[in-house]
């Protein structure tokens, strides 16, 4: 008798290689409230690990404005590849999709696709920010301003290593004043 190719451990890996979100680690929290009103605005990336879209970026900025019907119009600014790049800018659509914290959102960069996006930290003054993912494959840390001390910008990284993040995928985002 012949054993089926399919055999409970090749599934068990196969669904953790296709969906890395069922991997060991704990699920990822988020904020306990949003203030969609107050979180809105420009915020300094400062350090992310890049999508395709944000690898070269320089003076990265992420603007948010709630739309009428709930939604947030989502631009983010850069310059490729350098200081003097080529302006670029990239227009996204939020959706909340936790009404109750507002920190769970679905950002659409392509129709029809809404790309996990959540609020894991936020800081009391609304001054520092850290977006996550549930993968942990992409991640994004913000500030309102770029005049932050070294310290601060330390406790942020060391932050994002607690959830599991990988320490050498963050990139610190070049900023020009």
């Amino acid at each position: 008798m012949t054993k089926p190719i399919w055999g409970t451990g090749l599934f068990v890996f196969l669904m953790l290689a296709i969906n890395p979100a069922m991997s060991a680690q704990a699920p990822m929290g988020t904020v306990a409230y949003v203030d969609l009103p107050r979180f809105m605005g420009d915020w300094y990336v400062i350090a992310n690990i890049p999508t395709v879209f944000e690898k070269g970026a320089h003076n990265p900025v992420e603007s948010y404005r709630l739309n009428n019907n709930g939604t947030i119009a989502t631009s983010f600014t850069f310059n490729a590849d350098s200081f003097d790049g080529e302006k670029k800018i990239h227009q996204q659509t939020g959706f909340v999709k936790n009404k109750q914290t507002n920190a769970t959102w679905g950002m659409q960069i392509i129709w029809p696709i809404k790309a996990d996006y959540r609020v894991v930290y936020l800081d009391p003054d609304y001054q520092f920010t850290v977006i996550g993912r549930k993968a942990r494959d992409y991640v994004w840390v913000m500030s309102r301003s770029l005049d932050f001390s070294e310290d601060r910008y330390n406790e942020l990284i060391d932050f994002v290593i607690s959830l599991g993040y990988e320490a050498d995928k963050i990139v610190r985002a070049p900023h020009q004043p």
